[in-house]
């Protein structure tokens, strides 16, 4: 059996949420534009854009496609939000079930994410006040609430910390993982602007990592953006994810502790950007390039 599988994601063209408008190619051309650069499975994005019945599978298998993952944001900081937010987290999750069977040790992963801080947002990197020191206990029962909801369903979830909430540092991460059983989802990305080391990382919480999202990251945009007052958003679209090997990760580093702690399951690549940033071919041959450095590697 293959130790690793590696996806790509939505969210590499620019598509976070249907509303943004229309996406740079659609469902067709992406899966079409990932099957032929040789990725092996997809993330979800947002509900309804790879479709949510029949067609949602069909769509994947034609292209020999397995689901990795799919993205269900919940306010943990809030009680009455968390509670409105879990009809979106079940929706998700009844995608999930339409997708095509998966392989063992390939099932896909419900990626638990956090709807965001206001003011970590317009300040990411852990450069914005977090959670108090009274607020992680009703946290960390909220995120163990989504985690035991996703079992309850068969699946085994991920959290995933990211910039913009309030997990962002290798604190926040640690905390989180003292006070829920929550497996996490390990962004290099996300992790490499907020200041962490994804090396150190991988091997420190080797036993917690139930997901690796691969993404590299120039700290440089970033403090550049900060002066200049953008958030997140523009961060994004000014290139402070950039593709693998044009920003400061250690990808070969990555990819040998990979192999040190025994990673196995799927490897999702992604490039968070703005529709409309590049041209698409440029977005789309960035993919090909980035599954072709890992593959050298030897993933």
């Amino acid at each position: 059996m293959r130790v690793t599988r590696i996806a790509n994601a939505p969210v590499s063209f620019g598509v976070f949420e249907l509303s943004d408008g229309p996406a740079p190619l659609s469902a067709d051309e992406m899966v079409a534009a990932l099957a032929e650069a040789g990725y092996q499975g997809i993330d979800l994005g947002p509900i309804g854009f790879l479709g949510t019945g029949p067609d949602f599978a069909q769509r994947l298998s034609a292209a020999g496609f397995l689901l990795a993952g799919g993205w269900a944001d919940l306010r943990y900081g809030d009680a009455d939000g968390f509670a409105a937010g879990l009809p979106a987290l079940d929706a998700t999750l009844d995608v999930f079930d339409a997708a095509p069977p998966y392989e063992e040790g390939f099932a896909p992963r419900p990626t638990l994410g956090e709807s965001g801080s206001p003011a970590r947002f317009a300040r990411p990197g852990g450069n914005a006040p977090g959670l108090e020191a009274g607020e992680w206990a009703g946290y960390a029962k909220r995120v163990q609430e989504a985690v035991d909801r996703c079992r309850a369903r068969g699946y085994e979830p991920v959290f995933h910390h990211h910039l913009g909430t309030n997990v962002e540092t290798t604190e926040e991460i640690e905390r989180l993982l003292e006070l829920t059983d929550a497996q996490l989802c390990l962004d290099t990305g996300h992790l490499l602007l907020a200041g962490g080391d994804p090396v150190k990382a991988l091997r420190e919480w080797r036993g917690r990592i139930g997901q690796v999202h691969v993404k590299d990251g120039d700290p440089a945009i970033l403090a550049e953006a900060l002066d200049d007052g953008a958030d997140l958003r523009e961060i994004m679209g000014r290139g402070g994810f950039s593709a693998l090997g044009r920003g400061v990760l250690d990808l070969p580093g990555v990819v040998r502790a990979l192999d040190e702690i025994g990673y196995r399951g799927w490897i999702v690549v992604e490039q968070d950007t703005l529709p409309g940033r590049r041209p698409i071919a440029g977005v789309i041959a960035d993919q090909a390039a980035n599954l072709a450095k890992l593959k050298d590697l030897g993933l």
